[in-house]
């Protein structure tokens, strides 16, 4: 029996994604993306991620914490102006915003600023 368990925990696994997969492939057709109701939802989610990102940058938690505000503001808003740059490319703006923090942290590390 205990050899089985993690089988049958797998398989139930399997069929709760796939009925939920199942579920989402039979409304999607009838979900209107311009809807007032998906809007919402669009809105909801972005102010979600203003709130993450302000509370990344403002109160910082574990190792981050360590880091000076400016640095992470100058990466924040470096990425920003890219995003906006390259017409709303969230990879281009992601790497910039690393490089950038990467490269203020390894200029703290060695004393150059």
């Amino acid at each position: 029996m205990i050899e089985q368990t993690p089988w049958l925990v797998l398989i139930c696994c399997i069929l709760a994604t796939f009925f939920w997969r199942a579920l989402g492939v039979a409304v999607a057709s009838h979900i209107d993306a311009n809807g007032p109701v998906f809007q919402w939802f669009s809105c909801v989610a972005y102010a979600m991620l203003a709130g993450l990102i302000t509370r990344i940058l403002l109160l910082p938690v574990g190792t981050l914490e360590q880091t000076p505000t400016f640095d992470r503001v100058v990466a924040m808003v470096s990425g920003f102006v890219v995003f906006i740059i390259f017409k709303r490319n969230v990879v281009a703006a992601t790497v910039t915003a690393f490089m950038v923090f990467l490269a203020l942290a390894a200029l703290r590390q060695t004393g150059s600023l």
